[in-house]
């Protein structure tokens, strides 16, 4: 069932997102506000006079770019360190999309993103806070990510839900056959198996595979398979400036390797962030409360 309303509310919407990132609302404010939200959101859509730019968002969205722009290069970065808090945008400018295979095709007509189904009839994971997993998590919840240094691994922790993931360094090799028959095959993992190196004092390289079918590579529903390579590579340009390609290379499901999107992040000066977390209870109540019932009223006309 697609939605209603003219201007689809996909999970880069800023009012989904800001409505997602509250904590400790009651059943009732929820309620309120996702209803506020999603009723001024119809009438903006419906009245051609959009010409008021949007309010700033809170830090970790798309305004943090701009509240940053006037902090410089802050210098030479340091060598072979990524260590610190970075802060971007919700979501991040994607490429198109290859042609998909047979089979990912098959697995995408069973997804229904937000954008064109109504939320009660979607069945993105993020609406009941499963884990988004990688590479998603990456390209389409950014907001913010953080690095820890280890003697063998990169701790990254990304702002959205303070998910992490280990990147092993030490020079062990991805896994293989993840997910396959045998009796130690590795499971996939939701965040997949992660191995970094340093190309040079600048740049570090991430190479990701065995992510779990569940997650979507993206807010559109596009699938991918365990068997799925992920390239990162983060170029520190200079102190302030981090930059981030994100490479998938899936031949089960796409007809050729592609860049999904390239990143853009700053330096916090705070070095914190605020706390972000899907509430389950909270996701539940919205779809119990708003979602369905606006699903239903729409069905009956």
């Amino acid at each position: 069932m697609r939605v209603a309303c003219a201007w689809p509310l996909d999970q880069n919407s800023s009012i989904l997102q800001e409505v997602k990132g509250m904590r400790n609302l009651s059943k009732t404010t929820i309620v309120g506000l996702a209803g506020v939200f999603l009723f001024a959101s119809c009438a903006a859509a419906q009245n051609k006079q959009q010409t008021e730019p949007a309010p700033p968002l809170r830090e970790g969205s798309a305004s943090i770019l701009d509240k940053l722009a006037n902090e410089g290069t802050g210098g030479t970065a340091p060598k072979r360190d990524l260590t610190g808090f970075w802060g971007s945008s919700v979501g991040q400018k994607i490429n198109q999309i290859p042609p998909m295979t047979p089979w990912g095709e098959q697995v995408f007509r069973t997804h229904k993103n937000n954008s064109e189904y109504a939320v009660a009839d979607s069945n993105d994971p993020d609406n009941t806070c499963d884990p988004l997993g990688f590479p998603r998590a990456m390209v389409f919840m950014t907001r913010g990510i953080a690095f820890a240094t280890m003697p063998d691994r990169v701790i990254q922790m990304w702002q959205y839900d303070k998910t992490w993931r280990e990147i092993f360094t030490d020079g062990r090799p991805l896994p293989v056959n993840v997910g396959g028959t045998e009796k130690d095959a590795p499971d996939p993992r939701y965040w997949g198996y992660s191995v970094g190196h340093w190309q040079d004092d600048y740049t570090f390289i991430v190479e990701t595979t065995g992510s779990d079918e569940n997650t979507w590579l993206d807010n559109a529903g596009h699938p991918h398979s365990v068997a799925i390579h992920v390239t990162e590579t983060y170029k520190r340009v200079d102190h302030n400036d981090l930059e981030v390609t994100v490479h998938i290379d899936d031949p089960k499901t796409y007809t050729k390797p592609f860049d999904i999107t390239t990143a853009h992040f700053k330096w916090i000066p705070k070095q914190d962030f605020e706390e972000q977390i899907c509430i389950g209870s909270q996701e539940l109540d919205y779809l119990k409360l708003i979602a369905d019932p606006g699903a239903r009223k729409d069905a009956s006309k």
